[in-house]
């Protein structure tokens, strides 16, 4: 399935639309590969192969060439939404338009077939929770816990995952209100405070756990055990709590805030270690949990 950030399901069958998400990128639509490659941080499709495999179009490149004719805001925004990647092919690596999650998604948007249209509901209805959520945050808390649940995950564990992402919303909200903007500064503090706890780097304690750095669905916190998740939320939220003290301001003062932070959490990790004998970071992870299947 072509995923965003808040599905709850995973699948999505209606009629003889289906939809399946394989956890290494490569989307399958009724038995149509859909080539893709690595680029800036995450997976882009080949855009000809989307279409074919939506609408069943023996040509999809002319299906694609009468779309963009036909709309004009998509044609005018062709520039934005695809970019030229080189894709094995038979001949060879050539440069063939691709488009990101989003782009895909516009391009879903695009087309006139039938049977796409299940897709479109699907579109609008997340779109209309996504208002829903921002208008009232205690939704977005509902529906993440029952997508925990819908993938089997311990209840225990939900309780203290979700309270972990309103420790991490404190910090980011924090942070953002301090003159962090960039996507690549907030992954570069929370990466401080992440080696402070545990004395790994993210991409470091994801390759314990056998899981994909390329692979934006394994999120790393939906993989750690209950003292991971533990420690991780107190560095934290020591690193929110050191900030306000210090009333920080920048990229520099909120990095040294997320190293002090996380030395904190790290040194309590280290405490228990020494008193149990045993490590902290674990190997163990979720990834053979049984999905349930959406009816």
């Amino acid at each position: 399935m072509l995923s965003t950030g808040h599905l709850p399901v995973n699948y999505l069958r209606e009629g003889v639309f289906a939809v399946c998400m394989y956890e290494k990128g490569l989307i399958v639509f009724q038995g149509n590969n859909i080539r893709r490659t690595w680029f800036n941080d995450e997976w882009w499709f080949v855009a000809v192969d989307v279409i074919g495999a939506l609408t069943g179009s023996k040509d999809p490149a002319g299906y694609l060439k009468d779309m963009r004719r036909r709309d004009e805001g998509f044609s005018q925004g062709w520039g934005q939404i695809a970019t030229p990647l080189k894709i094995d092919t038979p001949g060879g690596k050539q440069q063939i338009n691709c488009v990101s999650v989003k782009g895909a998604f516009r391009l879903i948007q695009s087309v006139p077939s039938p049977k796409v249209e299940p897709f479109k509901l699907w579109l609008a209805k997340v779109g209309y929770e996504r208002v829903q959520e921002i208008e009232n945050p205690e939704l977005a808390q509902d529906r993440a816990k029952m997508y925990y649940e819908e993938k089997g995950y311990p209840k225990e564990w939900i309780e203290k995952r979700l309270r972990g992402i309103a420790i991490r919303q404190d910090l980011t909200k924090e942070w953002s209100e301090r003159g962090i903007k960039e996507q690549r500064d907030f992954d570069i503090l929370t990466n401080e405070i992440a080696k402070a706890t545990f004395g790994k780097t993210i991409k470091e304690h994801k390759e314990i756990k056998g899981l994909d750095n390329k692979n934006k669905n394994q999120n790393l916190r939906d993989h750690m055990n209950d003292l991971e998740l533990i420690f991780n939320m107190l560095g934290e939220a020591s690193t929110t709590a050191i900030t306000k003290s210090r009333d920080s301001e920048g990229m520099k003062e909120c990095k040294k805030d997320s190293k002090d932070g996380g030395k904190i959490a790290g040194n309590a990790r280290l405490e228990l270690e020494k008193k149990t004998g045993e490590k902290v970071v674990s190997s163990d992870n979720y990834l053979g949990l049984k999905k349930k299947r959406l009816k």
